[in-house]
């Protein structure tokens, strides 16, 4: 609303131009979000204890979280009303990209909001049975695959781009369509699998949407777009700004989220924050760069998966001691504090890694 309001008024006083430009609008979303969740973290926290949000603790994991039990959680609600107003406040409305986004963050925190209710207010451990939280998650996947197919303009928008190679490249058709779906909702489940230490998932989540907010701008650009050989995707400059919202609100909540942790991003931080970034890779046409990024997401999820395969088809043996992964080096006896640095440590050079495909092509 801003972005247009000065883009109306700058034609009477041309200063505003400022507030027009798209790096201006990248760094006050990101500020915005940033100066918001700090500010309204500590009275969301007060609120979430007032409710009695707390986390429950299984007895089966780290003894050391056992002291855990009972922080608020749900704090992922502040990060999305801080990345929507950012997105309000700063991003071109009139960008159909724009308001995709925001439906995906939302529609998948709404999931997460009611699997989190369900265990804190309910008191079901269950929480939403996976039948209908992995339906309701489908449905919003689905939505926005089908979106980003049928408004498909180009032969890119539905092509799988190879890193490190120039011209290798699939052109997918129809089976874009599964495949968005799989990259959201994997995705969404990957930083949900990971956000189980003090700070462990969002930071990662910081670094790989300023990365992506990287390409988005990038691939928004059509000079910048064609010397690096990545698509150019018009409207795809919103998605930066998007990106530097999730990475202020990021930030921000870990300002509250670094061991030890006052709050608990919770399902509705962790399915949203995951689509999301995913979306911006499919809509970046970036998606294996992302995973490359996301690595550490990655790999936690790939870890549930062994450990099941294994206890059900080795009869009952394991391949960690506990998934996921964070959880098996805790168990191994690493501090809870050098898990997050050193997985966040790694995170960082996938992601400069993956900066780096802009050039290796």
């Amino acid at each position: 609303m801003l972005y247009l309001l000065a883009n109306w008024l700058s034609e009477w006083f041309t200063p505003l131009n400022a507030f027009t430009y798209l790096t201006s609008r990248i760094i006050l979303a990101a500020l915005t979000a940033l100066l918001l969740s700090i500010w309204l973290g500590k009275p969301m926290i007060a609120l979430l204890r007032r409710l009695q949000m707390g986390q429950f603790v299984r007895d089966d994991g780290p003894q050391t979280h056992l002291k855990k039990a009972g922080t608020p959680t749900m704090g992922g609600a502040l990060i999305i009303v801080v990345v929507c107003v950012a997105m309000l406040l700063w991003a071109d409305l009139r960008v159909a990209y724009t308001w995709l986004a925001l439906f995906v963050l939302l529609g998948f925190g709404a999931v997460g909001w009611i699997d989190d209710y369900r265990k804190l207010v309910l008191k079901d451990p269950q929480g939403l049975r996976a039948k209908h939280k992995y339906g309701l998650m489908s449905l919003v996947a689905i939505v926005a695959a089908l979106w980003l197919y049928w408004c498909a303009d180009t032969p890119v928008a539905t092509t799988l781009i190879f890193p490190f190679f120039k011209d290798v490249t699939w052109q997918m058709g129809w089976l874009f369509i599964p495949f968005a779906y799989l990259v959201m909702t994997g995705s969404s489940n990957a930083v949900n699998l990971t956000d189980g230490l003090d700070g462990l998932a969002i930071m990662p989540v910081v670094l790989v949407a300023g990365a992506l907010g990287v390409f988005a701008y990038l691939s928004g650009n059509t000079y910048f777009a064609n010397y690096l050989h990545i698509p150019a995707i018009v409207g795809a400059a919103e998605m930066a700004v998007f990106c530097a919202a999730i990475a202020g609100a990021g930030l921000g909540f870990l300002w509250y989220n670094a061991h030890p942790a006052l709050v608990f991003m919770g399902d509705v931080g962790a399915l949203s924050l995951g689509a999301a970034l995913a979306l911006v890779a499919v809509v970046i046409r970036q998606e294996l760069v992302f995973a490359l990024m996301g690595g550490i997401f990655v790999v936690e999820a790939l870890s549930v998966m062994a450990q099941v395969l294994s206890y059900r088809y080795r009869n009952g043996k394991r391949v960690l001691r506990m998934a996921p992964l964070h959880h098996h080096f805790e168990l191994s006896g690493w501090p809870e504090s050098r898990v997050t640095i050193r997985f966040w440590i790694i995170t960082v050079v996938l992601v400069l890694i993956g900066l780096a495909t802009l050039k290796l092509r």
